[in-house]
């Protein structure tokens, strides 16, 4: 299956790898909110949490029966008062007796066994047991801190707050928690060709698509505060309006002028307001004119280039991982996956290929790619599930080669 060849890389351009560092090295750390727990949800934590108590804080009932004394060879036994969940329970009065208990409660005291409904049966206020039950220590009993102990550390920084950790942290007495602050951002689309989805359209314009895909992909990575303005060539709107936006917003994210090749006043505009380009271009296709820089106040500016395939390839690649880099995201590992069919990739420099994911019968991840010949084509993406990245060829890659997959 090829896939289109094309120039070689300018000189001086980063890899992939060393791109992705020189970004995560220059963007500031977002700073730090308290929020309650129950506004956490997808947030980022920015403190450990410790268990409160040993968990389970106490001998724990696992089943709906009666807790009794395992030592005592005695086939009946007499009831005591019910010990239900969140009523501290009374101690067990003797050997003779035992005590009806739910699931979840605290084992009364004197007790060390839990016999379930079903192995004893009761007539009035006594228990006879089954014939071939016996009882032994802990049945049914889980142990107090066999999952924890007080002060464990339960959630490290740099968690990510999903349903789970939110109820681990409640558990452990959390009302509020320290967590990243979300980035303001803001997508910028630049040129006079871009059309607004309904409005009429001439046979040399083209549809604004790729703000709408950007701002589509930030917000299904949990960002929240995310908006998006389109802007004309013209060097003193993009002046105005980039100097307010700068003022106002943690990151902004351009898409086209990233090309150097073009008459376009973005660069130009950019170093007026005191933005240092750090990045000039990335040994890649698609996407190698993507240009990164700062502000002396540590905004971030993000020049991913106007091809809608390589505006969201960047996307991904770079953008994504350096904002959860500034949330103090801990980073899961490289996600490999297998070739299903095999690919020659003739370009020398890195390349990032669509693919859509399945599983086989056994359950393993295969890659099946879906190769663009242009850059431009963001139809090709419909219905994929990532891009892969290969090596610089000349290469062809066959069947059940392994590499990195990077999920839209």
């Amino acid at each position: 299956m090829p896939c289109m060849s094309g120039p070689p890389p300018a000189p001086g351009l980063y890899d992939p790898a060393a791109a992705e560092q020189l970004i995560g090295q220059h963007l500031a750390c977002l700073p730090i909110e308290s929020l309650p727990v129950a506004q956490c949800a997808g947030a980022v934590l920015r403190e450990n949490v410790y268990a409160e108590r040993d968990q389970p804080p106490f001998d724990r009932v696992l089943v709906d029966g009666v807790a009794l004394s395992s030592a005592a060879a005695r086939r009946r036994r007499s009831f005591e008062a019910h010990s239900a969940g969140g009523v501290a329970p009374a101690a067990l009065r003797g050997p003779e007796h035992c005590v009806p208990v739910a699931a979840g409660a605290m084992l009364p005291q004197g007790c060390d066994c839990v016999l379930a409904t079903g192995q004893f049966e009761r007539s009035g206020t006594q228990v006879v047991l089954k014939a071939g039950c016996k009882p032994s220590p802990w049945q049914n009993v889980q142990r107090r801190a066999v999952n924890g102990s007080q002060g464990a550390l339960l959630l490290a920084v740099g968690t990510s707050l999903n349903a789970p950790e939110i109820a681990v942290a409640a558990a452990a007495g959390m009302a509020r928690l320290r967590v990243s602050g979300q980035p303001a951002i803001l997508v910028v689309s630049t040129g006079n060709e871009l059309v607004e989805a309904g409005e009429p359209i001439a046979p040399h314009q083209i549809r604004r698509a790729n703000a709408y895909a950007l701002c589509a992909a930030l917000r299904q990575h949990g960002y929240t505060r995310v908006a998006d303005e389109h802007l004309p060539d013209d060097a003193a709107v993009l002046h105005a309006r980039l100097k307010l936006h700068l003022s106002t917003h943690d990151v902004l994210i351009l898409s086209g002028g990233a090309a150097s090749e073009r008459p376009d006043p973005l660069p130009q505009v950019l170093q007026q307001l005191g933005v240092n380009a750090l990045l000039h271009g990335v040994a890649q296709w698609p996407g190698q004119p993507m240009g990164f820089g700062t502000t002396t106040d540590g905004k971030a500016v993000f020049a991913l280039p106007g091809d809608p395939v390589a505006t969201l390839v960047c996307l991904v690649r770079y953008v994504l991982p350096a904002l959860q880099a500034a949330m103090g995201t801990q980073h899961p590992p490289a996600e490999r996956i297998a070739l299903a069919a095999p690919l020659q990739w003739d370009q020398r420099v890195t390349g990032f290929v669509p693919v859509r994911v399945h599983h086989d019968d056994w359950g393993l991840p295969w890659a099946t790619p879906r190769p663009v010949e242009d850059a431009g084509d963001f139809t090709t993406l419909a219905l994929t599930d990532g891009f892969i990245q290969l090596p610089p060829g000349p290469a062809r890659f066959d069947k059940g080669f392994v590499t990195r997959l990077f999920r839209w």
